[in-house]
């Protein structure tokens, strides 16, 4: 199928995914060893040529600090073996809520990160809905931004949800909430909130009218599930007819499946960004593994990537 050298490798933090983004490209999964010494110093090595060939190291740097450790390993060894060319494809990208000096005295941790990426070697890096759309400008290498969109837009059109409305839990996500929104045919609405402090949310107001609505609350992560619980309790309160979301990246630490379960939420849609750590009836994981399959094509191709979600 390919006539230049395309191998697939893949960290340790979502084997099973790699392994699904390979067997969608028709490849066998490259052969590589991450081990750690009896400190936890992590080691990384290729176990087969990769010379001239063109590189994808799949991997999420959701925490501990060891997946991104263990990416920049595998990247600096690539290009050590004369990879050809090498991208780093991140589901899920780590550090992105840190993007800009919000409080005094704090670091700007994704930028930070994207400077590890190249001078760890990346040539290019793939990832699926940042968090901030803007930490693409922190990188002076090729940086292609996927969307989850391209699976839950069409499983909800499928679903057809009677007078179906579309909900932002907070002023930041309204551009992901309206495209949503336009493309299910589907009206807006805001759930205005503040934070008072880190992973805790209050919601102060609905922007907008859901009585008599079915709601698709739809953002981009879940952490602890506090803002996404809440949001829903918040619409319920206002009349709405029941309660859904679509969330790309299920982080979901702490107690946040017991909050969901606990929810008004009738089912939370997750990507397999992540892996779960633990099942949940109310959680319903929806593989991208064939949308980063067709990224990583088109790359080697050299074919537009934005037409995938037009």
């Amino acid at each position: 199928m390919y006539q230049k050298k395309i191998k697939i490798f893949s960290g340790r933090s979502n084997r099973a995914f790699a392994e699904s983004v390979a067997a969608h490209l028709g490849l066998p999964m490259g052969n590589a060893a991450i081990q750690n010494f009896s400190d936890g110093e992590i080691s990384g090595q290729y176990l087969e040529s990769i010379r001239g060939c063109d590189v994808y190291v799949i991997q999420s740097t959701f925490p501990p600090g060891d997946n991104i450790m263990e990416l920049l390993i595998m990247l600096d060894a690539a290009k050590r073996a004369s990879a050809n060319r090498v991208t780093a494809v991140i589901p899920y990208f780590g550090y992105a809520r840190q993007d800009r000096k919000d409080q005094p005295r704090i670091s700007i941790a994704a930028k930070l990160v994207a400077n590890l990426l190249t001078t760890a070697g990346a040539d290019r890096i793939v990832t699926m809905d940042l968090h901030a759309p803007q930490i693409q400008g922190f990188f002076d290498i090729p940086f292609d931004h996927l969307y989850s969109s391209a699976v839950f837009i069409p499983y909800f059109r499928q679903k057809k949800i009677p007078n179906l409305i579309v909900a932002s839990p907070d002023v930041g996500g309204i551009k992901l909430a309206r495209s949503f929104a336009k493309k299910l045919e589907a009206d807006l609405v805001v759930v205005d909130k503040r934070r008072p402090r880190a992973n805790v949310a209050e919601v102060m107001n609905i922007i907008g009218d859901v009585e008599g609505k079915n709601v698709l609350l739809v953002d981009d992560l879940v952490d602890t599930a506090g803002s996404l619980c809440n949001a829903a309790a918040a619409l319920m309160e206002k009349g709405a007819l029941s309660v859904q979301a679509a969330v790309a990246h299920p982080i979901l630490s702490g107690a946040a499946i017991e909050k969901i379960d606990n929810s008004v939420l009738t089912k939370l849609y997750v990507t397999d960004s992540i892996p779960m750590r633990q099942a949940c009836s109310r959680i319903q994981v929806m593989s991208v593994a064939e949308v980063f399959a067709e990224a990583i094509h088109r790359i080697y191709t050299d074919e537009s990537i934005s037409s995938l979600f037009e």
